[in-house]
């Protein structure tokens, strides 16, 4: 087939987003597909050039671009989805949530008027669709929520999936993520002033909350319990999963969540919040990890009671192991899916 993948490029800002688009599209190619990936340039600021991105992205017709047939369409993100194919699959890896569940509970007229402009760009566009998946149960039950567009979940696995593994779990918890507040590292190391046992904390990663966090660490005195290791290899990275006793992911309503299924590859047991949203798909409380109200704690308490029953947690990881090659996580049956009939 050849097949266009359409999605965002934001200028500096990587991560979980860009696996995910660059995994489809190398897994395309290897089973024998011609790919092409068009990713529009996105900017949050100022709203002209989210409206004007989403005309642009409206406007594009690739049923046959220059000449050249193209028999399907991938589309995984806001506004790329709004280009025009006759077979045209949607796989919603997340839509703008600044018009959704973060719009802000006093916008200004500016902001209601965005809003009103992208849900009425999303209803028409992903309903034109020939069909419409989502990369998670939370990313489809908002959809429906908000738009009341039907989809079907569809899993992938995390990059370098083949290279997780386990070893002898040591005495630290492991939390590899962006530092902002959405993914609530504060928690975490709030947590560790409630610990009652020796476990230490290694949280990875750069963002825009690193200084904030230090200034946490120190004004709790928790130079010797917590680390900000920052950037990290990925070999570091297979080998932090495969020796903490536990990895903590508890974001504020995520979307999917690597971090939780390369807590499950790595045979680690996963300690997530109530209001969570994605890792909830996986985390089974007392079975795979722990589910907790986001409450420091709580968390430390459940820290805690991974340390004193290491047989426990290390049972949890093995069901978490099994649960994720129960749950046909590959990417052979995404490809499949989503190049399937229409």
């Amino acid at each position: 087939m050849n097949i266009i993948v359409t999605a965002n490029a934001v200028p500096f800002i990587h991560g979980g987003a860009d696996y995910h688009i660059e995994g489809l599209v190398e897994e395309l190619r290897i089973r024998g597909h011609m790919v092409e990936s068009i990713r529009f340039p996105f900017q949050f600021n100022p709203n002209s050039e989210v409206t004007n991105l989403m005309a642009f992205c409206e406007s594009q017709n690739y049923i046959c671009p220059n000449g050249q047939a193209v028999d399907r369409v991938i589309s995984l993100q806001f506004p790329a989805y709004g280009v025009h194919h006759t077979s045209h699959v949607i796989w919603l890896m997340h839509q703008h949530r600044k018009a959704y569940d973060l719009y802000p509970d006093c916008p200004t007229s500016e902001q209601a008027l965005l809003r009103d402009q992208i849900v009425d760009y999303d209803n028409r566009t992903i309903a034109n669709a020939a069909k419409v998946y989502a990369n998670s149960i939370c990313v489809s039950e908002r959809l429906q929520k908000f738009n009341q567009i039907k989809s079907v979940p569809l899993y992938h696995p995390p990059h370098a999936w083949q290279h997780f593994y386990n070893q002898e779990a040591q005495d630290f918890i492991f939390f590899p993520s962006r530092l902002e507040e959405l993914k609530r590292q504060d928690l975490l190391i709030e947590a560790a002033t409630y610990l009652e046992s020796p476990v230490k904390i290694i949280i990875g990663g750069s963002g825009g909350q690193e200084e904030a966090y230090q200034e946490m660490i120190d004004k709790f005195d928790l130079t010797d319990r917590v680390r900000l290791i920052g950037h990290f290899s990925e070999p570091e990275k297979f080998t932090y999963y495969a020796q903490c006793l536990a990895v903590f992911f508890a974001p504020k309503d995520e979307d999917y969540g690597y971090i939780t299924l390369e807590a499950m590859l790595s045979s680690k047991p996963v300690i997530t919040c109530t209001d969570s949203g994605g890792p909830l798909e996986f985390v089974e409380d007392q079975i795979t990890g722990y589910v907790c109200d986001p409450d420091p704690k709580e968390i430390a308490q459940a820290i805690d009671q991974l340390y004193a029953d290491k047989e426990k947690a290390k049972a949890m990881g093995q069901a978490g192991h099994r649960k994720y090659h129960a749950a046909n996580i590959s990417w052979d049956n995404v490809i499949e899916t989503l190049l399937g009939p229409l």
